[in-house]
């Protein structure tokens, strides 16, 4: 059950052990963009991106006998990490599968919080087939990046922290890859304020959800080529995708070279540096399309140097 309550328990159950995370504003993108932005910098978060709320709070769920045999997880990068850490965290093992063509950062980060990585073709293999009989082979407990309700619940924090810190929006702007930060962002600000608009952002090749959307079910695509490789779904999650059809209002696309200047605005203006799925919002927000009191999720931070230099070289 996904409602306000389940995310403020969840709130109460990763407190002190998640960052709240800043909530940053600029003059300059207000001026640019026709908004007042309120921007909530996942960025800082544990492990550099919104994953580990949801991670900690489904895994510190777990029955001592399924903690004493381990977790499984599919990813293509910031799940893996925030499993591999919340996992070490609550004292299990995890063994995570991540697209053998995954950031290198990513994968040396989830290695070094102590799992297990197993790699595939993202483009010829299904990473929830592979994660579910590797989890089945090895009697692991396994723990979605998205398609669970405790991991929504803990993505849903995210919105919690901000509403309460800058109390009414007119717009809450939130990226979409499988869906699940979006449904427990949703669903809080929703209940929160039910008058908000709640918009999502998907990269240009990247767009099930919009199309889901439109279609009114969902809608599978080719798997996206993109730099925002965190939100490369190819179908929204069935559970996810329940509630965002209730209350999302819009989605909006992104192009890649507007998520390159969204990166370079973040780091020569607000100077933090944001991974390119983490800069989408961020990117729709400077497409001057919204007006009003936005909030603002940037999702995540976890880019290496050279990688970083690459794009907006």
């Amino acid at each position: 059950m996904l409602d306000l309550e389940a995310i403020r328990s969840a709130a109460k159950r990763i407190d002190g052990v998640a960052h709240r995370t800043p909530v940053l504003t600029s003059t300059t993108l207000d001026h640019r963009s026709g908004t007042t932005a309120f921007l909530k910098a996942e960025n800082f978060q544990r492990i550099g991106a919104f994953k580990f709320r949801g991670a900690y709070n489904a895994i510190s769920q777990l029955t001592p006998e399924q903690l004493s045999k381990g977790v499984a997880a599919y990813s293509s990068g910031n799940h893996a990490q925030a499993v591999a850490l919340a996992a070490r965290l609550t004292g299990t093992t995890a063994v995570i599968l991540m697209p053998e063509d995954a950031p290198a950062s990513k994968l040396q980060a989830t290695r070094e919080y102590g799992a297990e990585v197993v790699t595939y073709d993202r483009y010829t293999g299904d990473r929830e087939a592979i994660g579910a009989e590797l989890a089945r082979e090895r009697g692991l407990t396994l723990i979605p990046p998205y398609e669970h309700p405790h991991i929504m619940a803990g993505q849903g924090t995210v919105a919690l922290e901000l509403l309460e810190e800058t109390g009414s929006l007119d717009t809450l702007v939130v990226p979409i890859g499988g869906g699940g930060l979006m449904a427990g962002c949703a669903t809080a600000a929703k209940a929160l304020q039910p008058g908000i608009r709640v918009i999502g952002v998907e990269p240009e090749q990247a767009d099930d959800t919009r199309r889901s959307l439109a279609a009114g079910e969902r809608v599978r695509i080719p798997v996206a080529r993109t730099i925002a490789d965190g939100l490369a779904a190819d179908v929204p999650g069935e559970l996810t995708f329940s509630v965002n059809q209730r209350l999302v209002d819009d989605v909006l696309v992104v192009g890649e070279d507007e998520i390159r200047e969204a990166m370079r605005f973040a780091f020569e203006r607000l100077k933090i540096v944001l991974e390119p799925s983490g800069a989408t919002s961020l990117a729709a927000v400077l497409q001057g399309t919204l007006s009003g009191r936005a909030g603002v999720v940037l999702s995540g931070g976890n880019i290496g140097v050279e990688r970083f230099r690459e794009l907006l070289a």
